[in-house]
């Protein structure tokens, strides 16, 4: 039974680990863009989300860190076109095309790089439309775009007290070693890979739930922060509810990164509805906590408790609600 000083230490390894220290990177890069949640396009959601006549152009990029590219550059190819398509799949979009723009040593050193992007982008069924290559670089680096289009969004502003925060994470994969991406998408057949993702439009376009954000490196506690922060709401999460590969302890599981997971906000009446959609494809799903008023995200488990953030002290990466909901 996990304990109350075993609790706050897991509390605090993620309010103090590198993967909430590199989002609150976002809220110092946006102040000096002069970006806000209160523009037209509002900042801190997955994509930025372009209206048109008929929804939305959403817009989004993923940068590599250097170690990454250099450790795993076949993987880092692949992540380049997957966690893209993550993200437009977050805000209820399917994609359109991406963009990757690469550095490299020479040839031979972007060429798994670049192998991992086209695999994926083939598995996807997302083509790669352009981008920008320097063969003749110091170290090997990564960017990727990527263009998708929604009907209706799911959002990081439109989680709402009473609201039930539900988790949908594959655990059919393993670690990509040594780094804590739980990787469920390389060995999967392709008609997988692109129905999986069309379960989040699809609960966007019936209505089932407004918000909505893909499990990043800030790991499943730490993208619940950005979410409640982005709302303006307080989140309470019990851990023992987080759906879990077996064998793998509770504090690396909550910093993961896993290759299919999504956080939703859902009202109760449509949970089980959203279970539904994800367990008929073999996606875990769970309730896992409480979106209440107020300005923490804590963990619980049992009686015991500890907030590992409160927006009231500080902020994560800046972009509290300042607009009207979607």
């Amino acid at each position: 039974m996990l304990g109350t000083a075993a609790l706050e230490a897991i509390a605090g390894a993620i309010r103090d680990g590198s993967g909430l220290k590199a989002k609150a990177d976002i809220g110092r890069a946006a102040a000096r863009l002069g970006l806000s949640a209160a523009d037209a396009v509002p900042a801190g959601d997955d994509c930025a989300a372009i209206p048109t006549d008929d929804g939305w152009l959403l817009l989004a990029i993923e940068g590599f860190m250097n170690g990454f590219v250099a450790g795993d550059p076949w993987f880092a190819g692949w992540c380049g076109v997957m966690v893209n398509v993550s993200d437009v799949a977050a805000m209820g979009g399917r994609p359109i095309a991406v963009v990757d723009a690469v550095w490299a040593e020479d040839e031979d050193r972007a060429s798994p790089v670049l192998a991992g992007l086209r695999e994926a982008a083939d598995r996807y069924g997302v083509p790669v439309v352009g981008g920008h290559t320097n063969l003749a670089c110091d170290r090997g680096q990564l960017s990727v775009a990527i263009l998708g289009r929604a009907r209706r969004l799911l959002t990081s502003f439109d989680a709402r007290p009473g609201d039930r925060l539900i988790a949908a994470i594959d655990l059919r994969g393993r670690y990509r070693e040594p780094f804590s991406n739980w990787e469920a998408a390389t060995d999967a057949p392709p008609v997988r890979l692109r129905a999986d993702l069309e379960l989040l439009p699809e609960i966007a376009e019936a209505g089932l739930s407004l918000a909505a954000k893909d499990i990043s490196q800030g790991g499943l506690v730490g993208t619940a922060a950005m979410l409640a922060e982005c709302s303006g709401v307080a989140i309470e999460i019990d851990v023992d509810a987080v759906p879990r590969p077996d064998g793998v302890t509770l504090d690396r599981w909550l910093t993961s990164f896993p290759s299919y997971g999504y956080l939703l906000a859902v009202t109760p009446e449509h949970v089980a509805a959203v279970h539904q959609r994800f367990e008929r494809r073999g996606i875990a799903a769970a309730d896992i906590g409480a979106i209440s008023q107020g300005s923490r995200v804590t963990i619980r488990r049992g009686a015991a408790s500890q907030t590992v953030w409160d927006f009231a002290d500080r902020p994560l990466i800046g972009f509290a609600p300042q607009r009207a909901p979607a």
